[in-house]
C-alpha cells in the first residue's frame, strides 16, 4: 500500500505543477497556441484551427520531463 501511497502523491503533484503551468502559459507574450507553426483558416462562416506546433512543443517537453522523472526515480 505504502507504493500505491507515493505513487498518488506523486500524480497528484504532478497535476498541480501541469496547472500552475497552465495558468503561466497565458501569460507568456507568445502563449502556446499562437506559434507560426499553427494551422488557423479563416472564412465567412468557417473557421479551423490545429495548434500543430503547439502539440510538437508540448509533445517534446512532456518527453524530457518524463524521461527526467524516470530516469531520477530509477537511481
Amino acid at each position: 500500500m505504502t507504493d500505491l501511497g507515493k505513487w498518488l502523491i506523486f500524480v497528484g503533484v504532478f497535476f498541480i505543477v501541469f496547472g500552475l503551468v497552465l495558468l503561466l502559459v497565458e501569460k507568456l507574450p507568445f502563449g502556446f497556441g499562437k506559434l507560426p507553426g499553427d494551422i488557423f483558416i479563416k472564412r465567412d462562416n468557417f473557421t479551423f484551427y490545429f495548434p500543430l506546433a503547439t502539440s510538437l512543443l508540448i509533445s517534446l517537453l512532456l518527453t524530457l520531463i518524463l524521461n527526467l522523472i524516470f530516469w531520477l526515480l530509477r537511481k
